[in-house]
């Protein structure tokens, strides 16, 4: 039984369907870009994952929400961003503040 310490160096697989079609038009543009399946998806999940905006853009432009869902949600991202910008901080800043707080006091 895989234990806390193991936490994220499991390894997943992603599985979804798509038409013969379509997948032969992606394998196809694989292989014109050099780059596997594998490495594509990882590119993207990262791009997802750390907020790259391109790749957010296009998932906001794709998700189901309303407008003013879209909207809001776009208002707050980029004030987070400005308030990170105002504050200095970066990931690396904010993950030293948490390790600071957890030795003062262990117990939290």
């Amino acid at each position: 039984m895989p234990t806390h310490d193991d936490y994220g160096n499991m390894t997943k697989r992603i599985v979804f369907t798509e038409n013969d079609h379509r997948h032969a038009q992606l394998v196809l543009k694989l292989k014109y870009l050099r780059l596997t399946q594998s490495a594509f998806f990882r590119h993207v999940i990262t791009g997802l994952l750390e907020d790259d905006p391109r790749i957010v853009d296009y998932v906001n432009d794709i998700a189901f929400k309303s407008k003013e869902k879209r909207a809001k949600s776009e208002k707050l991202q980029k004030a987070g961003v400005q308030k990170m910008r105002d504050f200095g901080l970066s990931e690396d800043d904010v993950e030293n503040i948490f390790d600071l707080i957890e030795g003062e006091f262990p117990k939290l």
